[in-house]
């Protein structure tokens, strides 16, 4: 029996962490785990030509060379929001789409970035583990533990007001934070205070929230930007690693030229500088700010939409290409 002419073959480059997710992949779908695959390169070579369809996550994408070993594909569909590691032009000139799950990350990606920064501004992770290691009985007085900063009223400025800079600023806002942003153009339908120079902006704030897709953009957030920001300031980034320069952020906050960062995203994932990890100014997280039970299902979802209608001879309507 030829299994390869039963169902559509899907090509999964990233695991699914929701099992009811899995769950209907399956019962649509002949899957092909490519991270469990003893020798993937010989399975391309054999099979290539019989899939239909490609699950990838942002971070991995999609090489040219693995597409071209894929001529019977009809739809690229990214579980997340990164382009940036898949060919776009090429995909374009096969008419081929590649769909992302634009809009879904939005609400966690911002409560994270708001969750960054207050840990940050109030020392939470010290504090955490002052308690854990059993400091406070051995040191009760209240100077043992630095006065920590108040994040509400805060200035805040947001650099990249798309979704997620949007949802930033609505949660800073509940909190009293006055806010402004730079972008590539002033919003005519965002009331907050556009700065073109980001080295202004962070001048005139007491955080800078990095929301920027920016793929093409790299280490904007350097040395000057961090000395502008000065030594009450923190740096938050839900964005992109490469956004920021780390080696000089490693240094401003060694020299406390500014108070803190909290970052979720780092240049060479999974592979963080000692510097960062041993500071005690950095609050730090492994890319989760998506990974909850919902937004996870509803990436989920969209990327079922998406080989769907790829499959229905339908253009996606989350496709970024076709």
């Amino acid at each position: 029996m030829n299994f390869f002419a039963m169902q559509p073959q899907v090509l999964q480059l990233n695991p699914i962490l929701i099992p009811a997710i899995n769950d209907k992949l399956a019962s649509l779908y002949t899957v092909h785990k490519h991270f469990e695959l003893s020798d993937p390169a010989a399975w391309l070579r054999q099979h290539g030509a019989s899939i239909d369809a490609v699950i990838t996550g942002g971070h991995t994408g999609i090489s040219r060379a693995m597409l071209e070993q894929l001529p019977s594909l009809k739809v690229v569909a990214i579980n997340g929001v990164g382009t940036d590691a898949v060919d776009l032009p090429y995909c374009r000139e096969r008419a081929l789409p590649v769909t992302a799950t634009l809009g879904a990350l939005t609400e966690d990606v911002a409560d994270l970035a708001i969750g960054l920064l207050i840990a940050a501004c109030r020392n939470l992770c010290a504090g955490d583990r002052f308690v854990r290691e059993g400091q406070w009985e051995l040191h009760p007085q209240p100077s043992a533990i630095p006065l920590a900063r108040r994040f509400s009223g805060m200035r805040i400025g947001i650099v990249g007001m798309g979704r997620v800079g949007r949802a930033v600023a609505v949660r800073a806002a509940a909190f009293g934070c006055s806010i402004g942003y730079t972008d590539l153009r002033a919003m005519d339908d965002v009331a907050h205070r556009f700065m073109p120079s980001l080295l202004d902006l962070a001048r005139a704030s007491d955080a800078l929230v990095l929301c920027a897709a920016a793929d093409q953009a790299e280490g904007i957030v350097d040395a000057t930007v961090l000395d502008a920001l000065g030594p009450r300031g923190f740096l938050v980034n839900v964005a992109r690693g490469r956004l920021v320069n780390e080696a000089a952020l490693t240094q401003a906050l060694a020299a406390g030229r500014i108070a803190g960062a909290g970052l979720d995203v780092f240049v060479d994932e999974p592979h963080v500088p000692l510097a960062l990890r041993q500071s005690g100014r950095a609050t730090l997280q492994a890319h989760r700010a998506s990974a909850t039970w919902e937004t996870r299902t509803a990436m989920g979802e969209m990327v079922l939409a998406s080989i769907a209608q790829a499959l229905a001879g339908e253009r996606p309507a989350m496709s970024l290409t076709t």
